[in-house]
């Protein structure tokens, strides 16, 4: 039975964006509900210290659902959904060009690993290198789909779409 989705927009975007508009658009199709807070303003003190207002962000969105939503994120979207994942209850992890770390952040990106989780990563990712996030997923046996693309992924909407859909269709 679907439940509640919340995607996350990376740092130098909005709720708006292409790639949250399309996975959400697809999610309502199959009956599930979504929403897509708006970090805009807490990303205004920069990368290493939008994160915790992020979370913060996050976690109010999360307490206000009936049961553990699936959270959805892309770049600095993604880097908060997986800490958000630590704290609070979540149905699973779809995530975007995620960075493994954050420069002049001591956080570092990790996960649940009961949580039905997929990395999604381009091999020319110039914002977010490929090797840390392939580390990290080696290191936590996490399925990792890389495609060929930078780190926007715009030419694979249609496929991270698809690959959303059948996400959703195993949880």
């Amino acid at each position: 039975m679907p439940g509640h989705i919340i995607l996350s927009h990376g740092s130098d975007s909005g709720p708006d964006a292409t790639k949250v508009s399309v996975l959400a658009k697809l999610a309502e199709s199959m009956g599930w509900t979504t929403e897509r807070p708006d970090y805009r303003e807490d990303d205004k003190p920069g990368h290493a210290d939008s994160i915790e207002p992020r979370i913060a962000r996050l976690h109010q969105c999360i307490a206000a659902c009936d049961a553990p939503p699936v959270l959805v994120g892309s770049s600095m979207g993604a880097f908060v959904s997986g800490l958000a994942s630590l704290e609070v209850p979540v149905a699973g992890l779809f995530l975007l060009a995620t960075p493994a770390l954050i420069p002049g952040s001591d956080l570092a990106f990790d996960v649940r690993l009961d949580v039905p989780t997929l990395l999604i990563h381009g091999w020319r990712d110039e914002v977010c290198p490929l090797d840390e996030i392939y580390e990290f997923a080696g290191r936590r046996q996490l399925p990792l789909l890389i495609v060929d693309d930078d780190h926007r992924l715009t030419e694979h909407v249609d496929s991270i779409s698809r690959q959303f859909g059948l996400f959703l269709e195993q949880l």
